[in-house]
């Protein structure tokens, strides 16, 4: 039999969420500070991973997730791992990854071998790597709370870097993007920059605790931060440069769910601008167990940005969704009883963990002329009585196609079904539900795609 490791990566099966939330925008394992980078028309979105019933901020790897509509999110899987950097020992903590001169670059915090605390720096040609380290070595290592990097390239096409907890710091980068001019500069950590924080807590006199993010919209600076004491909310602080002087514009998110923290990431696109930040709000949910959710934000005629409140996020999308192209299962705009996987046979993939799981995809148009026929990958290793439902516009709406997931064996080993499909034409949200009376991981799917 083939060796069947793989990389599986998973949250628990039963939610008890609303099936028209499209907050958390990831439902298939737990993911926290969300690093989105707009490219070529489409929105990536880096995040951390954490491990299934973790207890401390167990973190491996790093994931990619991307949208052209912001509500579908496709899966991309794991991208970078702190062991792709030979003197680091572990923690893949908040990260950030941009664009520049057709290469990628992502800035990364581990904790080094020797111990301490380091900002690395991986480098690909593409999004979705392979990422390599090119410095065998830290980029930058302050000796204090060297964690939640961020990098923006200025329109001069100066790049700067800010990280740190407790303290902020910034370096400017040099054009390579993995080496920097000059010292490592601490920001002065005033109360006019960063708030009051109440109380003698000499090293965090603000309200600044950690995960900055630089940003620029219009001809306004800023530095949004996880703002203390713990449980964090999500403050941010203006300037006209984008070294500061900064000055303390506010609470952007209060105090919400059940993680104690929480890490912003903005970005505009397609004409709107988009904050992400995480919770605990699946279930099993703690501030160890986090998930990334997303808001539409919008800003006040003086560039303050109105303050937002965790909600079910994004719900009409920006375009409709082609199906009559291969789409990957782990495309979703929201699943119950879903784990995501992947492996070297087909990439990443879903399992159904128990019976009535289901994916939702949102905005599938399906045009005038309509759908005849349905492909998909599918697999299962029960014997018998597992299938596919395929519906509109509801877990129990319209059944549209039933597909007989075949017996395949294990997840290297596959079926693609062709079946019949009800007519069906213009615009419908589509439920992929899983059916069987089997014991544990009822069936595995990897893409469909609808024919005239």
């Amino acid at each position: 039999m083939k060796n069947k490791k793989y990389l599986s990566i998973m949250v628990l099966g039963v939610f008890a969420l609303s099936a028209t939330a499209q907050n958390p925008i990831i439902q298939t394992m737990y993911t926290a500070d969300p690093a989105p980078m707009v490219y070529n028309g489409k929105m990536y979105l880096y995040t951390s991973h954490d491990e299934d019933e973790s207890t401390w901020f167990t973190m491996n790897n790093w994931k990619l997730y991307s949208t052209e509509d912001m509500v579908n999110w496709t899966d991309h899987g794991i991208v970078l791992s702190y062991k792709t950097f030979d003197w680091a020992k572990g923690d893949a903590w908040a990260m950030q990854c941009i664009e520049r001169g057709g290469k990628f670059y992502a800035y990364v915090p581990v904790t080094m071998k020797k111990g301490g605390g380091a900002i690395g720096v991986a480098v690909a040609d593409s999004p979705y790597g392979p990422f390599y380290d090119p410095l065998g070595k830290p980029l930058v290592s302050s000796g204090k709370g060297d964690i939640d990097p961020t990098v923006m390239i200025d329109d001069d096409g100066q790049a700067y870097l800010y990280w740190g907890n407790p303290f902020c710091y910034y370096v400017k980068l040099n054009e390579d993007m993995i080496s920097y001019a000059g010292d490592i500069v601490k920001v002065p950590m005033t109360e006019e920059a960063f708030g009051k924080r109440e109380g003698n807590v000499p090293e965090r006199p603000t309200l600044y605790e950690e995960g900055p993010w630089l940003y620029k919209h219009n001809d306004w600076y800023y530095l949004l931060w996880a703002g203390g004491p713990i449980s964090e909310h999500l403050g941010y602080s203006m300037s006209k440069t984008p070294t500061g002087p900064w000055k303390y514009a506010g609470t952007l998110m209060p105090t919400e769910g059940r993680s104690f923290t929480n890490h912003p990431g903005i970005a505009d696109y397609k004409g709107n601008t988009y904050l992400f930040y995480h919770n605990g709000a699946l279930p099993g949910g703690t501030g160890f167990t986090r998930s990334v959710c997303v808001e539409q934000a919008e800003f006040n005629s003086d560039g303050t940005i109105k303050p937002m409140k965790m909600t079910e996020g994004v719900r009409e999308g920006l375009q409709t969704l082609n199906p009559y192209r291969k789409t990957e299962a782990e495309t979703m705009a929201f699943s119950e009883g879903m784990k995501a996987s992947q492996n070297k046979e087909v990439g990443v993939f879903v399992n159904a963990m128990r019976n009535g799981a289901y994916i939702k995809v949102k905005g599938v148009d399906f045009r005038e002329e309509g759908a005849s026929k349905l492909t998909a990958r599918v697999g299962t290793t029960h014997n018998g009585g597992v299938t596919l439902e395929v519906r509109a516009d509801g877990v129990e709406g319209e059944l549209l196609a039933t597909i007989k997931v075949p017996m395949t064996g294990w997840d290297d080993r596959w079926a693609v079904v062709t079946t019949d499909v009800t007519k069906i034409s213009g615009v419908h949200d589509l439920y992929f539900v899983c059916k069987g009376e089997k014991p544990g991981r009822l069936m595995y799917f990897d893409y469909w795609m609808f024919q005239h």
